[in-house]
C-alpha cells in the first residue's frame, strides 16, 4: 500500500512540475506572443477601464470621458470638439488615436512610467496610475477667432508666440467632431466611413500637413535674403528691374497685376508686391544663398515636430535660374504649411532669430503636480538683426499703406504681407488667398503674436481673391484676440 501511495505522490509532483513549467512556459516564453494577440483584450479593458486625462486650453479641459457601463467602460468625449480637432485629434476604442491624443497618449492612459510615484510597485502589482493631463499653449481667444474667421470654408490658421515658439492658434476647416469616433460601435463605423469619403477631408489637418505654394507671402524670404546679401543696401534705391521680366533663359514673360513696377525701389515693390522685381531680385542673390535663407527659416527640415510631426515645407535645391526666378514669388516647387509662413514672420518680428514652435506647455499627474515641462527652445539666426528691422518696416508699410491695409488694429503696430498663390495645371485651379503678419501692442516692446492664414477656396470672382481681402480679416481677428487684455 505504502508502495502505492509513493507512486501516486511521484505522479502528482510531476503534474504539478509540468504545470509549473507550462506557466513559466506562457508567462515567460511565450508571453509577447500572448499580449500581441488580437483575442488578448486584457490590455484594452485595462486602457478603458478608468477615464482618460484631459487635454487643456487656457486652463479648462477641452476633452473628457463618459461611462459607457459596457466592457470597455470609458469613451472620450469632446468640448467644442470641430474647434480642438486640430490639436487633440481623437482618441478611438476601434481606430486608435491621432495628434496630441497620439503623441501623448501615455500621459493622459496613465501609462507614462513618469506618473507612478512607485514604478516598481507598480510593475509588480501591475498597476496603472490614474491618466494625467496635458496643458497646451493655445491662446482660447485666439483660436476662436480663426475658427470664426474660417466660416467653414477651406484653409488654416496659425498664430505663434515670436518669442517663445508657443502656438497660441492652430485652426484647420472645415473641421470634424471626434467624438463621433470614439466608441466601438456601428455608430463610430459609419461616422469613420463618411468623414474618409468626404472631399472636403475634414479630418485633413491643413494647418501642418497640406502644404501649398506661398505665392507672395514666400517674398519675404527672398527680401531677407537680398538685404543680407547686400544685393539690397538701400529700401528706396530703385532697382534694375524690368517690367514685364523676361525668365532668364526663356521666351517667357513674367507681368505684375498692377502698374509702377519698373525699376521699382524694394519698399515700393514689397508694399505692392511686384512680381518682376523679387523675381530678378532672387536670381540675382543666387540659388545658394536663397537656399541657405530658405533652410534658416525652417524650409527643407523633415524633422519638425510640435510634438507630432508637420509636413516638409520645401524650397526646391536644384533649379535653373528660370526656376529660380518663379520660386522667389513662392510658386513652382516651393510650398509651405501655414505654421512654416507663421514661423517665417514671428523671424521677423523677433529679430530675425526662429525659434521651434511648440504646443505643450507642460504635463501632469491627475492632482496637478508637473511631470515634465517645455523647458528653453533653441533659435537660429535666420537673418540679420538689421536685416529683421528694416523687414519689419517693410512689413509695416504693407499694412499702412499697401495691400494689407485689413489687417489695421487701432493702437497697434501691425506688419505683413499678402499673397494670392496660382497653382494647378496652366494655374487654372482657384487662387490660394494668404497673409502671414505680427502685431506688437501698444503697451508692449516687442510683438506677442504672429500669422500666417490660407483660404484654400475663396467663394469669390477668381479676379477678386486676394490675400489682402480674404485672409487678412481673419489675420486681424486673430492679433486683436491675443493682444485684448
Amino acid at each position: 500500500m505504502t508502495r502505492y501511495i509513493r507512486h501516486a505522490a511521484v505522479f502528482c509532483a510531476l503534474l504539478l512540475l509540468a504545470l509549473l513549467i507550462n506557466a513559466l512556459r506562457v508567462q515567460v516564453v511565450e508571453n509577447e506572443a500572448y499580449d500581441g494577440n488580437p483575442a488578448n483584450r486584457r490590455d484594452s479593458i485595462a486602457r478603458y477601464g478608468r477615464p482618460r486625462g484631459d487635454i487643456l486650453v487656457g486652463g479648462a479641459p477641452v476633452t473628457g470621458s463618459r461611462d459607457t457601463r459596457e466592457q470597455l467602460r470609458y469613451e472620450r468625449t469632446y468640448r467644442d470638439g470641430p474647434l480642438y480637432a486640430p490639436v487633440t485629434g481623437f482618441s478611438s476604442q476601434e481606430y486608435g488615436t491621432t495628434f496630441l491624443e497620439h503623441t501623448e497618449d501615455g500621459v493622459l492612459s496613465g501609462t507614462d512610467p513618469m506618473l507612478a510615484p512607485f514604478p516598481l510597485w507598480n510593475d509588480v502589482t501591475r498597476g496603472r496610475p490614474a491618466g494625467g493631463n496635458v496643458v497646451t499653449t493655445l491662446d482660447r481667444r485666439a483660436q476662436r477667432a480663426a475658427y470664426d474667421g474660417l466660416r467653414g470654408r477651406k484653409g488654416a490658421v496659425a498664430a505663434v508666440e515670436p518669442a517663445t515658439g508657443r502656438i497660441l492658434a492652430l485652426v484647420s476647416s472645415p473641421s470634424y467632431d471626434p467624438s463621433v469616433l470614439s466608441g466601438n460601435d456601428a455608430g463610430a463605423e459609419r461616422a469613420w466611413a463618411r468623414l474618409n469619403g468626404d472631399p472636403d477631408q475634414p479630418m485633413l489637418n491643413r494647418a501642418i500637413r497640406q502644404t501649398y505654394p506661398p505665392g507672395s507671402t514666400f517674398k519675404v524670404v527672398t527680401a531677407a535674403a537680398a538685404l543680407d546679401a547686400g544685393v539690397i543696401t538701400d529700401l528706396d534705391e530703385p532697382t534694375r528691374s524690368p517690367a514685364p521680366y523676361r525668365l532668364p533663359g526663356t521666351r517667357t514673360r513674367l507681368t505684375n497685376a498692377g502698374d509702377g513696377c519698373r525699376d521699382a525701389p524694394l519698399r515700393a515693390a514689397f508694399v505692392w508686391s511686384c512680381n518682376t522685381v523679387f523675381a530678378k531680385l532672387g536670381v540675382d542673390v543666387g540659388l545658394a544663398r536663397m537656399t541657405r535663407t530658405a533652410a534658416a527659416f525652417g524650409f527643407n527640415d523633415a524633422d519638425v515636430r510640435i510634438p507630432f510631426s508637420v509636413a516638409t515645407s520645401t524650397f526646391d535645391t536644384s533649379l535653373d535660374r528660370a526656376q529660380l526666378a518663379l520660386s522667389s514669388i513662392g510658386q513652382y516647387n516651393t510650398r509651405a504649411t501655414p505654421l512654416q509662413m507663421a514661423t517665417v514672420a514671428a523671424a521677423v518680428a523677433d529679430g530675425g532669430l526662429v525659434r521651434e514652435p511648440y504646443l505643450v506647455e507642460r504635463t501632469t499627474r491627475r492632482g496637478g503636480a508637473t511631470v515634465a515641462t517645455a523647458g528653453p527652445r533653441p533659435a537660429r539666426q535666420a537673418m540679420l538683426p538689421s536685416t529683421a528691422r528694416r523687414m519689419r518696416e517693410l512689413m509695416e508699410d504693407v499694412v499702412r499703406e499697401g495691400t494689407g491695409t485689413n489687417a489695421a488694429i487701432p493702437g497697434a503696430t501691425v506688419g505683413g504681407k499678402t499673397g494670392t498663390a496660382q497653382h494647378g495645371v496652366g494655374n487654372a485651379g482657384t487662387p490660394y488667398a494668404w497673409f502671414v503678419s505680427w502685431a506688437r501692442g501698444e503697451r508692449e516692446m516687442e510683438p506677442g503674436v504672429a500669422v500666417a492664414v490660407v483660404v484654400e477656396d475663396g467663394s469669390a470672382v477668381r479676379g477678386d481673391i486676394t490675400g489682402g481681402g480674404m485672409a487678412a480679416p481673419i489675420a486681424r481677428a486673430v492679433m486683436a484676440a491675443v493682444l485684448s487684455p
